[in-house]
């Protein structure tokens, strides 16, 4: 398949019959959607209406490219729920911010995505009740990876032009991309609208691209950044202080982004390739070093002992804490499925909630809610926020000496669903453990698939400093040009 770019390009000079392929495409979708289970809601008739208006104007970045979207993200009158039943049936009234903008430049929208019920997961296993769980597209008895498992399994199986938006909170992009094998990027917190987003946790949801190549997620950024008047955490480089790569004023990412990388540093995180990262994953990830080495950058080992250790156990209760603050509104009166109104408020409260969360939304409520209380606010949430400024101190430091930080992305390969079941609920937190580091100081990061490794896909996370961006997808397409 041609690039995307050159895609847009044919359909911009009208060589190609928007509405014809449009019906091609979803004619497809059922059966696509039967086996791997990435679609919760398949908008067909706003996808016919989004191809026509391309055929008549045929102009925009992203001209004829089918775009999924993840669940969490609305989009006018399309079934929006998080994959979760407590939310069946509701269609916002609004797009979100980056759908808008998406839309004004000739972006044709297909479906919405499965997820891990509200972003709750590493694995896409913690769907809600009743929906089915999305599956690996290199072996449907694995896992496409958390929470934005649709988004990364649809961006592997389209043979058509098309990128998917996903959310990460802790890795909820990075995972699944490199589950999926595709290229996943998470820009800084603030730098894309969160206007639209059903939150998980505010003060670390980001919206972001996944897309079949370097160059797809760095059009995408394109569009989706810079700042939002709807959003009070949208950065506004106006009032900014801090100095950056972009300063996110509507930057072009695609511009330099084959530019050389010799001189440039690249840090391998030791802590990365310590215990509980499987062997044939660090030889990976040394020897992506290798390849950067051979393009003239510079490697070095540098340590980042306070973000491995404790990036874990603060993310999990900030996020446990916010979550359960934000899902405190589905309760059945004005937000939620609704039941007869029988019993007192407790009462009413408790069976709407009881009966329509899933099993892992449960424990995070519990958990966050038990954190908030008075007696222990302190010990947990606020400590977990100064940690969390260390953390960022730290990486900071880092960014002083090496323009990227190289990892794995995850610590084992796609597990199989019944190895998943076997697992602990602190194990199947720690899988998060190289992705939440990033997450929690609202850093840019970057999956990018390197190789196989028995019939798998393989994935090395880049890393940088906040609002450089384009500093990060250099490197990323560096790397891709030479993935095994």
């Amino acid at each position: 398949m041609k690039s995307t770019i050159e895609y847009i390009e044919r359909v911009s000079n009208g060589s190609v019959d928007i509405k014809k392929e449009t019906e091609e495409v979803l004619s497809n979708l059922d059966s696509l959607n039967d086996k791997y289970h990435y679609l919760g809601a398949i908008s067909t008739g706003l996808a016919r209406e989004l191809s026509n208006n391309v055929s008549i104007k045929p102009k925009g970045r992203l001209a004829g490219v089918y775009v999924s979207v993840k669940d969490c993200i609305a989009v006018k009158g399309v079934e929006t729920r998080s994959s979760s039943r407590i939310l069946s049936g509701y269609k916002p009234v609004f797009n979100a911010t980056v759908i808008n903008k998406i839309i004004s430049e000739g972006a044709i929208i297909i479906g919405k995505t499965t997820q891990d019920e509200f972003g709750f997961g590493s694995f896409s296993t913690n769907t809600g009740i009743g929906i089915k769980q999305p599956v690996n597209p290199f072996d449907i008895q694995r896992a496409a990876g958390g929470s934005s498992g649709g988004s990364a399994g649809m961006a592997q199986v389209a043979d058509f032009p098309h990128i998917s938006l996903g959310e990460s909170t802790g890795g909820s992009i990075a995972s699944p991309a490199s589950f999926c094998g595709v290229v996943g990027l998470t820009p800084t917190y603030g730098l894309v609208s969160r206007y639209g987003l059903l939150d998980y946790a505010n003060s670390m949801d980001k919206i972001g691209p996944i897309g079949k190549t370097v160059e797809d997620c760095a059009l995408m950024l394109s569009i989706i950044a810079g700042h939002d008047e709807k959003d009070s955490t949208s950065y506004n480089p106006a009032n900014s202080k801090e100095k950056s790569d972009d300063g996110s004023k509507n930057i072009d990412y695609t511009k330099n982004i084959d530019r050389p990388i010799s001189g440039m540093k690249i840090g391998i995180v030791k802590e990365s390739l310590g215990e509980g990262v499987d062997e044939s994953i660090k030889n990976k990830v040394n020897e992506c070093a290798s390849d950067l080495k051979a393009q003239g950058a510079i490697i070095e080992e540098i340590s980042l002992a306070v973000p491995s250790e404790y990036a874990l156990p603060s993310y999990y209760i900030i996020a446990v804490c916010e979550a359960s603050t934000n899902l405190a509104k589905y309760c059945g009166m004005r937000y939620g499925k609704h039941e007869s109104l029988k019993g007192n408020f407790n009462e009413y409260f408790t069976k709407v909630r009881s009966k329509h969360f899933g099993q892992e939304a449960k424990r995070r409520i519990i958990l966050g809610t038990f954190a908030r209380m008075a007696g222990f606010r302190d010990a947990y949430y606020l400590k977990a926020l100064k940690v969390r400024t260390v953390i960022i101190n730290e990486y900071k430091k880092a960014f002083k000496n090496v323009d990227a930080l190289l990892t794995p992305t995850m610590p084992v390969l796609p597990p199989r669903f019944d190895e998943i079941k076997n697992l602990s609920v602190l194990q199947n937190y720690m899988m998060d453990v190289l992705t939440v580091g990033p997450n929690l100081a609202g850093l840019p990061h970057i999956n990018i698939p390197y190789g196989m490794i028995d019939g798998l896909p393989v994935g090395v996370m880049l890393s940088g400093d906040h609002f450089c961006e384009e500093k990060l997808l250099n490197v990323a397409f560096n790397i891709e040009k030479n993935a095994p």
